[in-house]
């Protein structure tokens, strides 16, 4: 096997494992992994128009979740508001449900990371994370994140 194949297949795994362990800690908070990502970024950096959020989230492949908008819309945990100066625009914000469900996810997503700094205690990450952030770059999931990261940067 090449190594380039061999790379490509540990992360589809690593990321599908991944994403099943968080699937089955959300399931009882009645969210998807997507839908929690969504609560998320809206709580820590909302409150966003449709397409601000889009351009933080790497679930999504388009700059409009509004599907996604919608069904947390649908559950009580988003609330859509017009723009009193400038009707065209809709600013999404979480409710108090929605807040309340968003610290829930930090706390599973909290213990996931707990989980994954026991798995990689003492070794060098930083290279393989610059290997990663290289693959990443230019694709709409990567530049998601890397405005996450400078948005989370303190000014």
């Amino acid at each position: 096997m090449r190594t380039a194949e061999e790379l490509r297949y540990l992360i589809l795994a690593i990321q599908r494992e991944g994403n099943r362990q968080l699937a089955a800690q959300l399931r009882p908070l009645g969210v998807t992994p997507s839908q929690a990502e969504v609560l998320r970024v809206l709580d820590d950096f909302g409150p966003l128009t449709l397409v601000g959020l889009g351009e933080l989230l790497v679930c999504e492949t388009t700059t409009s979740p509004s599907r996604l908008v919608d069904r947390l819309t649908g559950q009580g945990l988003v609330e859509r508001e017009v723009s009193p100066g400038d009707r065209r625009f809709v600013s999404l914000t979480l409710t108090p449900d929605g807040r309340r469900v968003a610290r829930q996810i930090a706390a599973v997503e909290s213990a996931l990371y707990e989980q994954l700094d026991q798995l990689t205690a003492g070794q060098p990450i930083e290279p393989a994370l610059r290997v990663l952030r290289g693959l990443a770059d230019g694709s709409s999931a990567g530049e998601a994140l890397a405005r996450r990261r400078e948005a989370a940067i303190p000014k």
